[in-house]
C-alpha cells in the first residue's frame, strides 16, 4: 500500500477491542514545562510532607539534578534525605536497602527522581515501608492493605512512563524474574515533567529510552485490554514520539523536541496503566535477565518482529498508526510490514543493534529464553496468543 504523511488516520474507535468497557480514573497530577522542577517543594508541602526521601542515583547527583530537587524542597521548609543508590533493573534487595534508609530517617513523603529504575525503587520502598513484608508479597495487583505515603515522580528520561503507572517492576534476586507489583495507592500523586532535566541524557540513554517509549505506544495500541481511553493516549504518544525521536538524536539541546518526547512517554505510560503491554516486553525481560542488556536495546531488536507476528490480527490498528506517522512514501503489502520497517529505521538511526547475534547471544540459549518468555505477564495481553514455539520463532528471527 502507499502511505504518505498527509493521510488522515482512521478513527481510533475502529480499532478498539470488542469488549469496549473501561474504568478510567486518573491518579496522577501532571506538571509539565521547562523549569517545573522548581515546583517540587510546593507540591510536597501540599501533600503534607515534612521529612522527604529523594530516591535517585549517583549519576543524577553528579549532574546536579538531585541538588535542584533538594533545594526546592528545603526552600519549602522540608527536611530531606537522599538515597542515591538506585540501580538499573532494581531487585528486591535494592528495595530493602532503600527501605531501611527511609525508616532510619522517619520519612513521610517519597520523591522518585530519575528514570523508571529510580521510580520503581521508590515505589517498592513505599510498599515495604508502609505495609511490611517483602516485594514478593505484592506481586500482582492490589495486595497492599494499608495506606501508602504520598509519592511524587520527577522524570529525567523520556522512556518508561513509570511516573504515570501504579506498578513497580522489581526483579527477584534468586529467579531474576521481574515482579509486577501494582496498587492504585502506589501511583504518584504528582509527576513533574521538566524537559530541561532530559537534556543531560547521554546519546545512548536518549536512544534506548526513546525506543522503549515508542514500543509502549505501539504495544498498548493493540493489546487485548485496549479501550477507547487507552488508545487516545497510545495514538497521541506515537504521534509525538515518532515525529520527535530523530530530532532529539540530532539536536539533544532542542527543548521543544525533548518536551514532546517527555509528554509522549508519559502518555504511553498512561496507556500502559489502562491497557498493559504485549509480547515485545515478554521477549525482552528474559534477555535483560540473562544477558544484562539495557532494556531499550532488546526492545528495539524484538519490536519489529512482534509487529509482523501480530499483523494478521491488528492490521487496521497498525494502519492508523502509519497514517499519523511522518513518512513520505512507503510501499508495503501490509501495514505491519510498513510499521515494522519504520521502527527498524528508527532503531538503526539511533545506533542501537538490530540483531541479537550482535549482542553476544548464544543461539543455544533461545529455548531457555522462550521457556521464560511464555510465562511473562505482559505476553498474556498480546493481540495474538503465543506458545513456546512462537517465542522460539521470534527469537530466531531476531537472532
Amino acid at each position: 500500500m502507499s502511505v504518505s504523511s498527509t493521510q488522515n488516520s482512521v478513527p481510533v474507535s475502529h480499532a478498539v477491542s470488542s469488549n469496549g468497557a473501561f474504568d478510567f480514573l486518573p491518579l496522577t497530577r501532571v506538571v509539565f514545562g521547562p523549569g517545573s522542577i522548581r515546583q517540587l517543594g510546593k507540591l510536597a508541602a501540599e501533600f503534607g510532607g515534612k521529612r522527604v526521601l529523594v530516591v535517585s542515583d549517583a549519576h543524577l547527583v553528579a549532574l546536579g539534578h538531585v541538588d535542584r530537587a533538594t533545594r526546592s524542597l528545603r526552600e519549602a521548609g522540608l527536611e530531606v534525605a537522599v538515597f542515591d543508590h538506585a540501580y538499573e533493573n532494581p531487585t528486591a534487595r535494592h528495595v530493602d536497602v532503600c527501605t531501611r534508609f527511609a525508616r532510619d530517617n522517619r520519612i513521610d513523603l517519597i520523591v522518585g527522581l530519575g528514570g523508571g529504575s529510580s521510580m520503581d525503587c521508590a515505589k517498592g520502598c513505599n510498599f515495604i515501608l508502609t505495609n511490611g513484608g517483602r516485594m514478593q508479597d505484592y506481586c500482582g495487583v492490589g495486595k497492599a492493605t494499608k495506606p501508602m505515603l504520598p509519592f511524587i515522580a520527577v522524570a529525567t528520561t523520556a522512556g518508561t512512563g513509570s511516573e504515570a503507572q501504579s506498578f513497580a517492576l522489581i526483579a527477584d534476586d534468586e529467579t531474576h524474574q521481574k515482579m509486577a507489583c501494582g496498587d492504585r495507592k502506589a501511583a504518584a500523586r504528582a509527576a513533574i515533567l521538566d524537559p530541561e532535566l532530559t537534556v543531560t541524557m547521554p546519546p545512548s540513554v536518549t536512544a534506548a529510552t526513546g525506543i522503549d517509549a515508542i514500543s509502549h505506544a505501539i504495544e498498548t495500541y493493540v493489546t487485548t485490554k485496549r479501550n477507547a481511553i487507552s488508545q487516545v493516549y497510545s495514538h497521541e504518544a506515537w504521534r509525538l514520539l515518532e515525529a520527535n525521536f530523530e530530532t532529539v538524536l540530532r539536536e539533544p539541546q532542542n527543548i521543544q523536541a525533548r518536551g514532546a518526547m517527555l509528554l509522549g512517554a508519559n502518555f504511553a505510560g498512561t496507556a500502559i496503566e489502562n491497557s498493559m503491554l504485549g509480547a515485545t516486553h515478554a521477549c525482552a525481560n528474559p534477555l535483560t535477565a540473562h544477558l544484562g542488556l539495557t532494556h531499550g536495546i532488546v526492545i528495539g531488536i524484538m519490536l519489529p518482529h512482534v509487529i509482523r507476528f501480530n499483523g494478521p490480527a491488528v492490521e487496521h490498528a497498525y494502519a492508523e498508526l502509519i497514517g499519523s506517522a511522518s513518512l513520505d512514501v512507503a510501499d508495503y503489502e501490509d501495514s505491519a510490514g510498513c510499521l515494522a520497517a519504520r521502527v527498524t529505521e528508527l532503531v538503526a538511526r539511533s545506533g542501537q543493534p538490530l540483531r541479537l547475534r550482535d549482542c553476544g547471544l548464544d543461539r543455544n540459549l533461545i529455548p531457555v529464553l522462550a521457556g521464560e518468555a511464555v510465562h511473562q505477564w505482559t505476553g498474556k495481553f498480546n493481540p495474538r496468543s503465543l506458545e513456546m514455539h512462537n517465542f522460539v520463532e521470534l527469537y530466531e528471527c531476531a537472532f
